[in-house]
Formats: C-alpha cells, structure tokens, sequence
C-alpha cells in the first residue's frame, strides 16, 4: 500500500485513483479513506486524479500517541501534497476533514489549491464560548469522550444507527451496511487517536483559517444535520468565506457523503469542472 512519511516519521497511507486534475479527500471522524469510495470511483471516472489519505491515528495510517490535533493533521496534508507534486488541486473535506482542510490553508496557503470544498464541515467553528454564543456545548463534546472510554464499539453503533446519518428521524431507513462500515472505519483508528481527535474537531476555531481563503470555494451541508448543526457549521462558513458558494440539501443529515452520495458527486462535478 502507497503511503508518504510526516515529519515525525508516522507513515500516513494514502489512495491514488485515475488520471488528469487531481482532487484530494480528507474524510471525517472517526473514518477513513474508505468513506470517500462512491466519490472516488465517481470522479476519478470523469477525468480526475482522486486521492484520499487515511488521516494519523486512523484506518491504515500510523497510530502516533502524539499529534492528534489540526495542525499536525494540516502538515500531514502538506506532506502529501509536496511528495505527490499535487499541483491546482481541488481540496475536498468532509467534518473533521474540513478542518483539517481549513487549516491547511491557514497553514501552507493556496500555491497547489485551485478550488476547495466544505463538506458537511466543522468549520468555522463548533464549540460554544464566549465569542462563540451559537456553538455547540462542550457537554456534548464531554458526552463522546465519556462514551469513547465506556465502551467505544458501542458509541460508534449508536452514532451509525441514529444522528450520523438520521436514522433516528421518522422514515429514515439508512442501509445497515453503511452504519456497519462507520462502525468498522471507527474500530479501525487508534482508541487514544479517535479519543484525542473530538477535541481537534470540536475546539478548534477555525475562523481566521477560513479568512485565508482566495480560491473558488463550495460549501455543502444538509439541514438536519444533528452532528454539525447547520447554523454553526455550513451556514456560518459560507457566511465568512469570501464570494463562497452554499448547497444545502433539505432534511438531509451529517453522512451525506453515503445517504446522498449520488448527489453529492454530482455537485462536486459540476463544481469542478465550472
């Protein structure tokens, strides 16, 4: 399997599908490249070069004790980025994988990015303070670590079979093979990594990073999304991010990248080729 080495020397395995522009992927909590397959084959059959990476702690990539926070994550990116000479790439992160796409930029700038999109993401900013009366509380936060350390196997079924990908609204039926594969991807990352990791995605602002953005910029997020709550994640992004283009997809939840896959590679197409 291809992998690139971090600076640390944490091995960060990556898949590299078809030909031409690339697009780069970075998936959400607590998954890995695995989740992006639908996407991947879609577009990689329509002209582009795909590539997703396990992010450090999860899936195939190395499980380092230290280093589960954005910044790391974000010079991950870069590693990857510089190695496979990745150049007028489209960056596409879905949840977490939208901050660690945020901070990329607010880190390494847009010298190889031509485009980005947000995806269901954590940005601008998902904790509730001071400065941030709209954010989520950090019970909720305090509510996933405590699960994590009761009985993790068990919070991934939980989050699969309910507000991952609305299983718990009237009429939503999502597949049991798309929540065995959340449950699979989550047992798949390290247990201290996936633990370490809801601090990275939830109290990280990221608010300044997305000022840094000058590329053409998508934002989708459905809005019943009970992970990332519509208002404090794509409404307040595409709000910040100059001249950004916002795609809401009605009564949808946080795993659009499975319920409304089609759609979403759909909508990805078009803005890639725009």
């Amino acid at each position: 399997m291809p992998y690139v080495t971090a600076a640390d020397g944490a091995q960060i395995h990556y898949k590299d599908w078809g030909e031409g522009r690339p697009v780069v992927l970075s998936h959400g909590w607590p998954l890995n490249a695995d989740s992006w397959e639908a996407q991947m084959l879609f577009l990689a059959g329509h002209g582009f070069r795909v590539v997703a990476h396990d992010r450090r702690g999860h899936g195939r990539s190395t499980q380092t004790w230290h280093g589960n926070d954005m910044d790391t994550y974000a010079d991950d990116l870069a590693v990857l980025m510089d190695t496979l000479d990745l150049r007028e790439a489209a960056l596409v992160g879905f949840s977490t994988g939208g901050g660690e796409v945020a901070r990329y930029i607010g880190r390494h700038g847009t010298a190889r990015v031509a485009r980005i999109a947000l995806v269901a993401a954590v940005t601008p900013f998902m904790l509730k303070t001071d400065d941030n009366p709209g954010g989520v509380p950090v019970e909720v936060f305090d509510a996933l670590r405590a699960g994590s350390l009761a009985d993790r196997s068990q919070l991934y079924r939980d989050l699969a079979d309910g507000p991952f990908f609305g299983g718990n609204r009237p009429g939503a039926e999502p597949s049991q093979g798309i929540r065995d594969a959340f449950w699979l991807q989550g047992l798949q990352a390290g247990h201290r990594n996936a633990y370490e990791c809801v601090a990275a995605f939830s109290a990280t602002d990221f608010r300044g990073d997305l000022d840094a953005f000058d590329v053409p910029t998508l934002v989708v997020h459905g809005d019943d999304d009970q992970v990332v709550p519509f208002e404090v994640g794509g409404k307040a992004a595409a709000a910040r991010i100059k001249n950004a283009t916002l795609t809401v997809y009605a009564g949808a939840p946080h795993g659009i990248t499975d319920t409304h896959r089609q759609r979403l590679s759909d909508d990805l197409l078009s803005f890639l080729e725009s």
